[in-house]
């Protein structure tokens, strides 16, 4: 049996304190986080390069990775866990974060490198990890390292301009990360974020055209999911959800699926990237539309396990 790719995933980790129908929660979280989890669950090597705190809330993150198979590359510190105050209206999250000093910034380039396997075949980032900050710079610098290496690099950037204080600085170190990056996911939500006064199809337009990325994907809730390669594009629709309860991890599950469907296809690569088919493209995005539609059927972000997704899939023929 051939051994998994061992896939890298890096970004920020929290507590979703979360206010839904005026009961409050608290979740383990975090867009890479999350990614992270969903890998695990189905069965990826998947190790995680962020540390992660050493109090109480960080115990709970620790243990909610290990116990989805996720290796903790990035250790504990003795910094605080970062906490996201979420309220969930109409099943659709709104965020406001606490995060300065906190446990997952304390990265940089060096501590990035040393926690990455030599075998590693993908590097996986974005989110709140690129928003500012020396911990920002290192995870550009890390993502362009990686790239020139050879190492396949996927980037999310989960664009939350309310938490941004130079937005234009933002939209700048994401356009200067397209350019080295292998897999570009982002939703509608992005795309207008990043360019806020295109129509959508120009702004698609204007992405696919500054990005070195083989492989774009667009996911657009509901409305499906456009996938391009190349000059070749797919479009398809979302499954039905059986039950929506929120939407929170959904885009996470859906980028970790995509990443576990390309190892199952043995295209972490540039190379097998550019040899991906129509028919390739609608599998990758009909998995990976499924595993969110199940996670968007339970509380917070909790992906399926590799055996309900295969029986979701199987279910659906």
């Amino acid at each position: 049996m051939t051994a998994s790719p061992v896939i890298c995933v890096g970004g920020e980790n929290l507590i979703d304190h979360v206010t839904r129908d005026g009961e409050v929660s608290a979740l383990a979280g975090g867009s890479p986080f999350n990614v992270a989890m969903a890998l695990g669950r189905q069965q990826a090597d998947v190790h995680y390069l962020t540390p992660i705190s050493t109090d109480t809330w960080g115990n709970i993150l620790a243990d909610t990775l290990v116990s989805s198979g996720v290796k903790l590359a990035g250790g504990r510190v003795d910094a605080p866990t970062t906490i996201a105050r979420v309220t969930v209206t109409n099943g659709i999250p709104s965020y406001v974060f606490e995060r300065d000093g906190t446990a997952e910034r304390r990265i940089s380039a060096a501590s990035l490198t040393a926690a990455m396997p030599s075998e590693t075949r993908a590097l996986h980032t974005g989110s709140l990890a690129l928003t500012d900050g020396a911990d920002a710079d290192a995870w550009e610098e890390t993502c362009k390292s990686a790239y020139a290496a050879g190492t396949l690099v996927s980037l999310d950037p989960n664009v939350r301009l309310s938490v941004i204080t130079d937005i234009d600085a933002y939209r700048a170190r994401i356009f200067r990360m397209m350019k080295a990056v292998h897999v570009l996911k982002l939703s509608d939500e992005d795309l207008e974020g990043l360019c806020p006064d295109m129509p959508q199809d120009k702004a698609l337009d204007h992405v696919h055209a500054q990005t070195s990325a083989a492989l774009v994907v667009m996911t657009k809730g509901p409305d499906g999911a456009t996938a391009m390669r190349g000059d070749m594009s797919v479009d398809i629709p979302a499954p039905p959800v059986p039950g929506l309860v929120d939407t929170v991890g959904a885009g996470d599950t859906f980028m970790a699926t995509l990443l576990a469907g390309l190892a199952r296809m043995s295209a972490l690569s540039a190379d097998t990237l550019n040899e991906l088919n129509a028919e390739h493209l609608e599998a990758l995005i009909r998995r990976a539309g499924m595993a969110a539609a199940i996670n968007c059927s339970r509380a917070g972000c909790n992906p399926p396990t590799l055996a309900e997704l295969d029986t979701a899939m199987a279910a659906a023929g």
